[in-house]
Order: structure tokens, then sequence, then C-alpha cells
């Protein structure tokens, strides 16, 4: 079956920097556009980033973009979150996920047919 495992999160002060990966297994991972996301408490989930199955198309929620890189090995069948000067105002779970189709729609949760369990991110101020 499809496991999507993310792993790299933590706690950190506010300025710090954190990697998140999350490795695919039982799909074919380059035919796969990746996803991250994230749930604060109390919050809708929200589209951070998103990277085309090639790599070479990539797509930032406003709140994230110079600070937040998305990069995806497809010979490891891994992609990976790269955040930097984070804020307070990131802290929340962090999701991968895992679609196809249309790169119109990969901000939408409905793009995704394949979630990860999260992992949780915490900044401190």
């Amino acid at each position: 079956q499809v496991q999507l495992v993310e792993s790299g999160g933590g706690w950190v002060q506010a300025g710090g920097s954190l990697r998140l990966s999350c490795a695919a297994s039982g799909l074919t991972f380059s035919n796969y556009n990746m996803g991250w996301f994230r749930q604060a408490p109390g919050k809708e989930r929200e589209f951070v980033t998103a990277i085309s199955w090639s790599g070479r198309t990539t797509y930032y929620g406003d709140s994230v973009k110079g600070r937040f890189t998305i990069s995806r090995d497809n010979a490891k069948n891994t992609v990976y979150l790269q955040m930097d000067s984070l804020k307070p105002e990131d802290t929340a779970v962090y999701y991968c996920a895992a679609g196809s189709g249309s790169l119109a729609t990969v901000t939408s949760k409905l793009h995704y047919t394949y979630w990860g369990q999260g992992t949780q991110v915490t900044v401190s101020s």
C-alpha cells in the first residue's frame, strides 16, 4: 500500500531552520506531483508548497515565499521542505501529499490522493 512518511519536525527558535523529508513507497513516485500542507490548532489545513512530478515547477503559498524551498529526489522517492527564517506563525503539523492530474489544481487539497501522518513543527518566539 502507499505510504508517505514525514520526518524532520521539531522545536526551533524564531529565525531558525528545519528541513522536513517525506519518504514515499508503494507508488511510482516520479509520476506524482508532491505537496506540503500544514494545519495549526483550530485552523483549516492550508497549502504551503508543491512541486511537479518532474521537479521543474514549484508553487508556494504567499506566507512562505522566499523562506521555504521544496525539492525532490525521484531516485530516492523523497520530497524535501527546507524551512528558513521560521516564525511562530509557522507552528503547525506539516503533511506531505501525493497527487496527479493538472498542475492548475496543485494548491488544492482535492488534487491529492495520498497523505502522510504529519510531523509537528513548533517555532518559539
